[in-house]
C-alpha cells in the first residue's frame, strides 16, 4: 500500500493548520502530535481507522491500549446508545456503577471494595492519597523512569537523564517546570528490578514512607516484566513496614483475566485500574483491600480521604464497561496473547533479514520495539537504546508505516485488539521489514549491523 504522509495539500495538514490558532502547540493533547502534522481520524470501526482524507489504516496503538475490543464494538456501542437514551450523568448512584464494580471485584482475589473516577491518572492520585490517609506518612516510592499517569507525584523522575542520575540512588527530578521541593522531597526513587539497591532505599525511608507505587511491566524500562525476587522483596518491605503496595494495572489489566497481578502472583493493598475497563469511555478505579479502602468510606462522618467527581461512575462509561467485561473472556484474552507472541516474532524477523540492529520486547497483546540491541530491564538501559537518534530512527520507522497502512506510536510501543487476526498481524511485521529495508537502503550502514 502506498500512501502519502506527510502531504500539505492533505485535509489533516489543513486542520493542523488551524489547530494552532486555538491550542498551544496545535494540540489539546500532548501525546497526540507529532511532525510535520498529526493524521486526524474522521470515523474508525474494528480495527481500522479511516483518517479525513479516506485513508484507512490497522490501529496497532488503540488510543493506547484503550481499545482492546478494537473500534465500535457492537455490543459496547448498544450498551453506550441504551444508556445515553436513558441518561448521561446524574447526581445520584445508578445501578449500573455496582453492577461495574461487582464484575471488576470478582477478577482479582485482592479486591475486597473499589471506587471509580474518571482516568488513570486519578486513580493513581487517589490511591497515593488514600495511602498517605490510611499510614499517617508522608512519602511515596516509584521506580525511576515508569509512567504512572498526569500527577506531580507520580511523574516525579519519569525521564530523568544522566545528569540528574545521582551517584548512590536515583535523583528524585520534577517532570515539569515548577515543580515544588516538597514533591520531590516526599518521592523516593527507586532502580525498576534492582532488588539490592531498591531494598536499601526503601529500608532508609521506611518510617516515612505511606506506599511503594509499582508498574509490573513499565513500557519505559523496556516493556520486561519485573523480577519475581523484585516483586518478592516489595512485598516484603510494605508489609514489615506497614506500608501499603500500589500496583498500577491501568495498562496490564489486559494481560490476564485479572492484570498482571493474577498473571504474576502479586499480592498489591491497592490496585489502580483504566483503559479497558471503560470499553472506550473515560474511566478509572481503584481497588484493594477492605482495611485500606476504608480510609474513602464517609458513610460515619467526614471520611479520613476525601474522594468524589461530578463524573465518577457516570452511568454511560459505566454501561459500557458492563459491555467490556463480559467480552473480556479468558479465551479471548489467551486468543490476543498468543497473537502477541506471533506479532512480536514477526518483527524480530523483520530485524534479522533487513540486518538492523534491534530488538521487539512486551507481555501479552502489548509490542515494543527498540533500535538497539543491549539488554532492557531498567530505565537507565531504555533510556540508552533511546538515544537521540534511535529515537529519531523509531520516528522515521513511525511515518513510513504509515505510508504502509499501519498506526503504531512514535516511540516504539504497540499492541493488538480482539478485532485483529493473523492477517494484520502479519501485515503489521511486513510493513516493518520492507519499512526497515528502506531507511537502510536510504540510510547505509548507520543502518546496518
Amino acid at each position: 500500500m502506498s500512501i502519502s504522509y506527510p502531504d500539505p495539500t492533505s485535509r489533516s495538514a489543513e486542520l493542523s493548520r488551524r489547530a494552532r490558532n486555538v491550542y498551544p502547540g496545535g494540540t489539546t493533547r500532548g501525546q497526540t502530535y507529532y511532525k510535520p502534522y498529526p493524521i486526524y481520524v474522521a470515523r474508525a470501526d474494528g480495527c481500522r481507522v479511516t483518517d479525513v482524507d479516506g485513508v484507512e489504516r490497522i490501529d496497532f496503538l488503540n488510543n493506547y491500549t484503550v481499545q482492546l475490543f478494537g473500534h465500535s464494538h457492537p455490543d459496547i456501542v448498544a450498551a453506550v446508545q441504551h444508556q445515553a437514551a436513558r441518561g448521561m450523568c446524574f447526581t445520584m448512584p445508578s445501578e449500573l456503577d455496582i453492577e461495574l464494580a461487582e464484575m471488576i471485584l470478582g477478577r482479582a482475589a485482592t479486591f475486597d471494595h473499589l471506587r471509580f473516577t474518571n482516568t488513570g491518572t486519578e486513580a493513581v492520585m487517589h490511591a497515593v492519597k488514600g495511602a498517605r490517609a490510611y499510614t499517617g506518612k508522608p512519602k511515596i516510592a516509584k521506580c525511576e523512569g515508569v509512567y504512572h499517569g498526569a500527577y506531580d507525584y507520580a511523574e516525579v523522575s519519569l525521564d530523568s537523564d544522566p545528569q540528574h542520575w545521582g551517584q548512590d540512588e536515583p535523583r528524585a527530578v520534577g517532570h515539569t517546570h515548577g515543580v515544588p521541593e516538597g514533591v520531590t522531597s516526599d518521592t523516593v526513587i527507586l532502580p525498576f528490578n534492582d532488588v539490592a539497591a531498591s531494598r536499601r532505599i526503601l529500608d532508609g525511608h521506611a518510617g516515612e514512607l505511606a506506599g511503594v507505587l509499582f508498574d509490573a511491566v513499565p513500557s519505559r524500562c523496556g516493556g520486561i516484566p519485573a523480577s519475581a525476587d523484585y516483586v518478592k522483596m516489595l512485598k516484603s518491605f510494605t508489609r514489615a513496614n506497614d506500608a501499603v503496595l500500589i500496583l498500577d494495572e491501568v495498562v496490564t489489566w489486559r494481560l490476564d483475566h485479572g492484570g498482571a497481578q493474577t498473571l504474576y502472583g502479586i499480592e498489591p493493598d491497592m490496585t489502580t485500574l483504566g483503559k479497558v475497563i471503560g470499553g472506550g469511555m473515560p474511566i478509572g478505579a481503584v481497588a484493594g483491600r477492605e482495611e485500606v479502602m476504608r480510609v474513602y468510606d464517609s458513610s460515619q462522618g467526614k471520611a479520613m480521604c476525601s474522594h468524589s467527581g461530578t463524573f465518577a461512575g457516570n452511568p454511560v462509561s459505566m454501561a459500557a464497561g458492563i459491555a467490556a467485561m463480559k467480552l473480556l473472556t479468558p479465551e479471548a484474552i489467551q486468543r490476543l496473547n498468543q497473537l502477541g507472541e506471533r506479532a512480536r516474532a514477526g518483527i524480530r524477523e523483520a530485524f534479522r533479514l533487513a540486518e538492523i540492529d534491534g530488538q521487539v520486547t512486551g507481555e501479552g497483546s502489548l509490542i515494543l520495539m527498540h533500535f538497539s540491541t543491549e539488554a532492557l530491564g531498567n530505565y537507565r538501559a531504555t533510556w540508552r537504546a533511546h538515544t537521540e537518534r534511535r529515537a529519531e530512527m523509531l520516528e522515521d520507522l513511525f511515518r513510513r508505516l504509515l505510508n504502509r497502512g499501519v498506526l503504531f506510536s512514535t516511540w516504539g510501543l504497540g499492541c493488538l485488539s480482539t478485532a485483529m487476526g493473523e492477517g494484520e498481524v502479519d501485515h503489521l511485521a511486513e510493513a516493518v521489514l520492507a519499512s526497515l529495508k528502506e531507511m537502510k537502503e536510504e540510510n547505509g550502514k548507520a543502518m546496518a549491523s
